[in-house]
């Protein structure tokens, strides 16, 4: 068993009958100052060693390490474990660290001392971490980034529906990653979450750091999020990972109170929640970020992709995770938004991913890959080819098996998520992906007047056509489970329909 398996495993026990929402900041809070003290004592030896003030904040921040109070300290945690007084102790230490860096105000879980909280939960969790053995390199701090990560997968899953709202998948993160190529540049997500696409981001620069010469230092990271509480986590994990990034907090959200109005982004990664219908549309009809056409009141999907494409740069590329009824709805004009995207160059591909990636949700989704020149793009320092008047569509639709020791969520393997990036990587022109062919059952590249045939629907499916025909090896159970749950989806989107129609003709009255 992997040390973060082992690890969850252990700190879920503690959990006892305590919510998992709840736990995941109890867990993760105290897994960062483990983190943050462990940074410290590196840098602290060093200046010890050479003779210098290990207390001197400024060599600290030289090294970009936080400065940890003694009293925050894990040492002085794990000396007080037993005190009656930890839960106490535990808050007292996440505001000393506050107050010593800017950068994490108001970050910082302080609930640790509330009467609610077992003591002998937080003194079972002091050891566990205690215990991981760690000697101060960065695989070490590699290693707790890992364990971050995967404990917040874990309890999204544990929490069901309401934990994937601020948590995506990490083979769908990986898949977008892999597609637009961030590189290099400046790397945007409007709806950040916890910050899994930041720290894919610098996961693939590192893994391709041999196809050309570029580091993690050559890319800058800004979001916004809108849960204060999912903010505080994002901005731990990135702090763990020893990523620096400009995010921002508001409570109304994006799309009514961008941060970031007037700036540009070479590569924009995002999985905004789907249909919102509540998302203050009334109030932006004559918005200017709705270059294509204004979203219906009622439901916020092309609010958010309209959004996302007025923030790309000249060459910039974007990849929205959106609820699959985005590729063919005509509800509120959201078909003609699609036929002047459509026409407008706006979209490069669409990507139709198989059912169950997400915890507590059977429902598929997709990819919509946006590009702001399709004449004009970049790669890899490359020029791609001009690909306007087309569109890719990938299905992938089949692809998938279930995580290890999960009966109901499933993830898209390496192997998977390259050949979807590949064919992408092909068809856009890239000179090491090779020719692009269509291959049927699975991607084709469709003119736009192919497009106009099909009324704009962008559904893969209709332009991809069959594959070799195949067995259908897909358990009984696991079809059921997933066309009960296309159909609650189609009926959600039914009721809709009947509310706006409703809304519609009470205007006529």
């Amino acid at each position: 068993m992997s040390i973060e398996k082992s690890l969850f495993a252990a700190a879920d026990k503690m959990r006892g009958a305590m919510d998992a929402g709840e736990y995941k900041h109890i867990a993760l809070g105290m897994l960062f100052l483990r983190y943050v003290s462990e940074a410290f004592r590196r840098v602290q030896k060093g200046l010890e060693a050479a003779g210098y003030d290990a207390e001197d904040r400024d060599e600290y921040l030289a090294e970009n390490v936080f400065f940890v109070p003694e009293e925050a300290r894990w040492s002085h945690l794990s000396a007080h474990a037993k005190d009656p007084k930890i839960g106490v102790m535990i808050d007292d230490a996440m505001r000393a660290i506050e107050e010593e860096n800017e950068s994490l105000k108001g970050a910082l879980p302080k609930r640790f001392g509330r009467e609610a909280i077992d003591r002998t939960m937080l003194t079972g969790l002091i050891d566990l971490f205690s215990n991981v053995k760690m000697e101060g390199d960065s695989r070490d701090f590699d290693m707790l980034g890992r364990v971050y990560e995967y404990c917040i997968g874990e309890f999204a899953a544990a929490e069901g529906k309401r934990g994937g709202e601020f948590f995506t998948p990490k083979s769908v993160v990986e898949t977008l990653a892999e597609m637009i190529e961030p590189m290099r540049g400046r790397v945007y997500d409007p709806c950040c979450g916890t910050g899994g696409f930041f720290v894919q981001s610098k996961a693939f620069i590192e893994a391709h750091a041999g196809r050309k010469a570029h580091g993690t230092d050559e890319i800058a990271i800004y979001g916004q999020e809108r849960n204060h509480t999912t903010f505080g986590l994002a901005r731990m994990n990135l702090a763990i990972r020893g990523i620096f990034a400009d995010l921002r907090w508001n409570a109304e959200g994006t799309l009514v109170r961008d941060e970031f109005p007037d700036e540009r982004f070479d590569f924009i990664l995002a999985n905004p929640p789907f249909n919102i219908s509540d998302w203050s549309g009334e109030a932006l009809q004559e918005d200017a970020r709705w270059t294509f056409g204004a979203p219906p009141p009622g439901n916020a999907n092309f609010a958010w992709i309209q959004h996302i494409h007025s923030h790309l740069s000249a060459t910039g590329v974007g990849g929205v995770v959106m609820a699959n009824g985005s590729m063919s709805s005509m509800s509120g004009g959201e078909g003609e938004i699609r036929r002047a995207m459509v026409e407008g160059n706006a979209v490069d591909a669409i990507v139709a991913l198989p059912g169950q990636l997400f915890a507590g949700s059977q429902i598929p989704v997709c990819l919509w890959i946006l590009a702001k020149d399709k004449s004009n793009g970049v790669a890899m320092d490359a020029k791609l080819r001009d690909r306007r008047g087309e569109v890719l569509f990938i299905d992938a639709r089949k692809m998938g098996a279930l995580i290890p020791g999960s009966r109901k969520q499933k993830q898209l393997s390496s192997d998977e998520i390259s050949r979807i990036a590949d064919a992408y990587h092909a068809w856009r022109g890239e000179a090491l992906a090779g020719a692009y062919a269509d291959e049927p059952g699975f991607c084709k590249a469709a003119t736009t007047e192919e497009i106009a045939k099909h009324n704009f629907v962008l559904t893969p499916g209709r332009y991809v056509g069959a594959g070799a025909a195949a067995e259908d090896d897909e358990p009984f159970e696991e079809k059921f489970e997933r066309l009960t749950a296309t159909l609650a989806e189609q009926f959600a989107e039914g009721r809709r329909l009947e509310a706006e129609i409703e809304a519609r003709m009470r205007t006529l009255r």
